[in-house]
């Protein structure tokens, strides 16, 4: 007989249950979520890398529209994260995963039918970018699934890995367009997206077989309302627009940079391309790595502490960035393109483990809420997954946004003056601040996290 998919009464918390199959169900559960998120995270990305097989001469797009398409993706990826936040809880983990992961395939499909056909109008680009952006939105449904089935106490380490396997969606792309590029040249991208069709099948298939739905409480729209009136939730999402805005940004944008890097260098627009792709991958991978331990430092010191520690080296990696562009100006020697590819790096490996301790933070921040209700423990238990289930959708998508204002910002710059300097020093003066509000409300006052009274009440419904 087929089991069944829903599991009801599940509380993580009780460790019985827990060793008596509780651990194996929820690490079931996750090992699907990360393949059905990582291919998300290729799908969301997949301009990032369609980029580098668009020469101007052909596809008619300057260096300004490429990083408009890649708002476009950002920006779709990140709002959906909202809705998706939700989807879990009103249709199941298992269901929406599955049905996440079939849509996409609508969108590679026309990516192919799009770059098969250059000379299309900007319009149309950026009407397949953010169908691609469908693919953002999956880590908000992701994180709040896997976020319900593991114990307080391996939230970090599992929502660090949930999010570090699918933030590998992104290097993972762009080192199957590298391939592409070095087998079959950068007039054939539509091997590609051949790949990710496969790749979505599988996952969607996986996610039917052995996924779960959760039938407990989780995200709804009084949760949402909720964590909107509370002011942590806007304070963590300020820093994660520091943390995943710099990752899913610098992912889009790197690839672009450096290409016009090379350009500038004297390289002709294949040799910059097949270069680009060669390094492009390098920041995104490390990134994601890093996150996983990020969420494990977090578990170990503290969320706030190693927040903290993230965005003072991200200011470092920005100062080298800033410092590199303003002497170089726009002739790029070989020790500024070292200097370049240093400073991404650092910024790459920082807000990656800046990701995983911000997101440990979340959870931690609403169980000691919790803990000023006037309530049995149950009810303690739903609020506290209710709110950082809500909060981590909130704060998703609107770091996400940060991604959206990196290659803006970096558009803006290059439009403007030819260069990436203003946008740099841009970068640097917000880490500072973020650095700033970490220090000031969770690491010099970390016993200051208290429920707001006003918002328990929705949170119960």
């Amino acid at each position: 007989m087929a089991r069944s998919h829903t599991i009801t009464g599940w509380n993580p918390e009780d460790r019985v249950a827990w060793d008596a199959g509780g651990e194996r169900i929820a690490r079931r559960n996750l090992v699907w979520s990360v393949a059905a998120e990582h291919v998300g995270f290729s799908v969301w990305s997949l301009w990032s890398v369609m980029v580098l097989f668009m020469p101007e001469g052909v596809y008619h797009l300057n260096a300004g529209d490429k990083f408009l398409i890649a708002a476009t993706a950002t920006l779709v990826g990140s709002v959906l994260r909202l809705p998706y936040t939700m989807a879990t809880a009103r249709f199941g983990g298992r269901n929406w995963t599955f049905f996440s992961a079939c849509v996409l395939i609508v969108p590679v499909l026309a990516t192919v039918v799009l770059l098969a056909n250059p000379g299309r109008p900007l319009w149309i680009y950026l009407l397949c970018a953010a169908l691609t952006g469908l693919g953002g939105g999956n880590f908000a449904s992701s994180m709040t699934n896997i976020n319900a089935f593991f114990p307080q106490r391996l939230k970090g380490w599992a929502l660090g890995m949930n999010a570090g396997g699918g933030n590998i969606g992104v290097p993972a792309v762009q080192l199957v367009g590298l391939l592409v590029i070095a087998v079959a040249g950068n007039r054939q991208p539509w091997w590609v997206c051949a790949v990710y069709v496969v790749a979505l099948v599988l996952a969607a298939a996986g996610a039917s077989r052995f996924m779960d739905n959760l039938d407990i409480v989780s995200v709804d729209t009084a949760s949402m309302r909720a964590a909107l009136r509370h002011r942590h939730t806007w304070l963590v999402s300020l820093l994660y627009i520091g943390t995943f805005g710099s990752f899913i940004g610098f992912s889009f944008a790197f690839g672009q940079v450096l290409q016009i890097s090379f350009q500038s260098g004297g390289q002709n627009a294949a040799q910059a391309s097949l270069h680009a792709a060669q390094i492009a991958f390098v920041g995104p991978l490390l990134g994601s790595l890093a996150r996983v331990y990020g969420g494990r430092f977090a578990d170990r010191i503290g969320g706030g502490r190693v927040t903290l520690a993230a965005f003072g080296g991200m200011i470092a990696g920005a100062g080298i960035l800033a410092v590199t562009a303003t002497v170089a100006g726009r002739d790029t020697t070989g020790t500024a393109m070292a200097l370049y590819v240093v400073g991404f790096v650092l910024l790459f490996v920082l807000s990656g483990i800046g990701n995983g301790s911000v997101y440990k933070m979340i959870p931690s921040i609403f169980e000691a809420a919790s803990r000023s209700l006037n309530a049995d423990a149950q009810t303690r238990a739903n609020y506290s997954r209710a709110m950082s289930g809500a909060v981590i959708g909130i704060a998703g998508a609107i770091g996400g946004l940060g991604g959206v204002a990196i290659n803006l910002v970096l558009r803006a710059s290059y439009l403007a003056n030819g260069t990436a300097t203003v946008a740099f020093w841009a970068f640097g003066a917000f880490y500072v601040i973020a650095a700033a509000v970490t220090w000031q409300v969770y690491v010099r006052l970390p016993h200051g996290v208290t429920a707001d009274a006003h918002t328990l009440a929705p949170a119960r419904a």
